[in-house]
């Protein structure tokens, strides 16, 4: 796979991917885009790749937005086709059936703070900065943010970051939802990978259950939610690995998953 725009490094049991544009702040444009959904798709295929780690080169930015320069010649036509492949591919990361963390070490503003609700957990450095600052171009955000930012912060402060086009540090973000931890810069990394070894330790089809359990779930009313966890409680009870599970709890041993 040639790669441009992202650098890939695999572990035994987990990927790190890192947008590399850093002299563009890792601005998203349709080639990065293109990259970032074959890189995905390929790390969703692996059975050896259990969780995934999304962060941005450099320590200015995460992603600090989509390439300006792209928009600028955009019309209805072709802003709308350039939002849909946006959605498709942050709407791929968010299906995976693995943990996808995003390592948030600068700037994630605009399509970097939509990339990074798309991913499943979001932990941030103390420099990190959130924002979407669409309406300061006569624009909205267009891969998602109007969608998962009032999911994840509720309608009130999605509104407050959206009309206004202010950006948050990472406090208020840990305060606010956005993120489920901040750390020293020079900690990321070190905190996202162990984050990852811990997801990756767990018993693979039981995360991908719960991923798939929840984001359905979330799209639903709580009956039909629950109707979803059921069917997936079920699932999980027909795995080998909650036989492993449970012999292991009741041998107080670690379990030892096969993803079967």
């Amino acid at each position: 796979m040639q790669l441009n725009n992202l650098l890939l490094e695999k572990t035994e049991r987990y990927a790190i991917v890192t947008i590399n544009r850093p002299e563009k702040l890792n601005a998203l444009n349709t080639d990065t885009i293109r990259e970032l959904q074959q890189v995905m798709q390929s790390l969703n295929r692996d059975p050896k790749i259990l969780s995934v780690i999304m962060t941005g080169a450099g320590e200015k930015a995460f992603v600090a937005g989509a390439d300006i320069a792209q928009i600028t010649s955009l019309n209805e036509k072709s802003g709308s086709e350039f939002a849909r492949k946006g959605q498709q591919v942050f709407r791929e990361i968010e299906r995976m059936r693995k943990p996808v963390i995003a390592a948030v070490n600068g700037f994630a503003l605009g399509g970097g703070c939509e990339l990074a609700m798309a991913c499943h957990l979001r932990i941030a450095a103390e420099g990190a900065r959130f924002g979407q600052p669409e309406i300061n171009l006569g624009i909205i955000p267009g891969y998602g943010g109007t969608q998962r930012l009032p999911r994840l912060i509720g309608i009130s402060n999605a509104l407050h970051l959206l009309l206004s086009g202010e950006m948050i540090n990472a406090q208020r973000a840990y305060q606010l939802g956005l993120v489920s931890e901040v750390v020293a810069g020079d900690q990321l990394l070190t905190r996202a990978k162990a984050l990852a070894e811990t997801f990756a330790g767990k018993a693979p089809l039981a995360s991908a259950y719960i991923l798939e359990a929840l984001y359905r779930g979330m799209d639903t009313g709580l009956d039909e939610a629950l109707e979803i966890e059921a069917a997936y409680f079920g699932k999980a009870c027909a795995t080998e690995d909650m036989q492993e599970g449970t012999r292991a709890f009741m041998e107080k041993r670690k379990a030892a998953f096969k993803g079967r």
